[in-house]
């Protein structure tokens, strides 16, 4: 008997290999796949203000990349002995003002550089639920713990959403025609929204990406939230938090978005980078013995080849 509903899903043209620049923004799932791409050193780039949820935080970030964006201090805000910027997540904040201001922008040039060259850029999101500062009418990107009485919690609309991405779409393609660019949605559940408007709120995010996706403008859809929700759907695929989807369940996906995504031709070098990734964490009993000696030495010798031969960097 088969207690299981495996999706199969068909390989994507344009593929990502080697020669590839990818550029991931969103949700902490895009942090898990990007950990994975790192891993078996592929071109990657992630989250330069740091995990961002909503469209609209992402529709920020991408407008102030491509037109540069100078962050002064009237864009910074002081918060239990931190500085904080409600356009980045507090992975960013810090004790020192300048030191702020100048990750910002350093960022942003960071950033305006890789979109314009990205080969693929997948885009995560994880909740259509947004925070309006009432003070400046503006929607964050992270709360910093500001108290809630200062926000107004809204619901973007499927035709909101669906705005953002285009903008978000024309902007990049602004910059760079040929990119691909893959959207997908989180599996993780928000279940701080309520249950019911985790559900709602996936919904709007959903029905928005399967409105604007077409493969014919590179625009794709990869079902990380389906695969979650309808093939690994038991608690045994979960964190204790019951919310987030465990290292099982990460891995899982991330093999069905190689088939899709990864060019097979791929497959003998991340064999070959999975092996040293595994030799570097090795710890040996005797780390002066001979055989440990000559066991560093043949993994560095591994890494020269693959950093000569594919331009992969450990």
């Amino acid at each position: 008997m088969n207690f299981r509903t495996n999706i199969t899903l068909p390989k994507e043209r344009n593929q990502i290999d080697y020669n590839s620049k990818l550029m991931l923004i969103g949700s902490c799932f895009s942090e898990n796949i990007s950990n994975k791409l790192n891993y078996f050193k592929f071109n990657t780039n992630s989250n330069p203000f740091g995990i961002l949820f909503n469209p609209k935080a992402i529709e920020n970030l991408i407008t102030n990349a491509i037109n540069l964006k100078e962050y002064s201090e009237n864009d910074i805000f002081s918060l239990n002995e931190r500085f904080h910027c409600f356009d980045a997540h507090s992975d960013l904040s810090s004790t020192s003002k300048s030191e702020l201001l100048n990750n910002l922008n350093s960022e942003i040039k960071e950033s305006n550089k890789n979109l314009t060259e990205a080969s693929h850029i997948i885009i995560t999101f994880g909740t259509a639920w947004i925070y309006r500062l009432i003070e400046t009418d503006s929607i964050v990107g992270n709360c910093h713990k500001v108290p809630q009485k200062k926000f107004l919690k809204e619901l973007l609309s499927v035709k909101k959403i669906i705005e953002n991405l285009e903008n978000v779409i024309a902007l990049i393609k602004s910059i760079n025609s040929k990119v691909n660019i893959i959207f997908t949605v989180s599996p993780v559940r928000h279940l701080k929204d309520g249950f019911v408007e985790n559900s709602q709120s996936k919904a709007h995010l959903l029905s928005a990406i399967h409105q604007i996706t077409d493969d014919r403008e590179q625009l794709y859809y990869f079902p990380s939230y389906e695969i979650m929700m309808d093939d690994l759907r038991d608690y045994r695929f979960y964190n204790n938090d019951m919310v987030h989807p465990n290292e099982t369940a990460i891995n899982y996906i991330w093999e069905q978005f190689q088939q899709v995504w990864i060019n097979d031709n791929t497959l003998s070098i991340q064999k070959e980078v999975d092996t040293i990734q595994k030799g570097l964490a090795h710890k040996p009993f005797n780390p002066k013995s001979e055989q440990h000696l000559k066991f560093t030495e043949k993994l560095k010798e591994k890494i020269r080849m693959l950093e000569k031969t594919h331009h992969i960097s450990f």
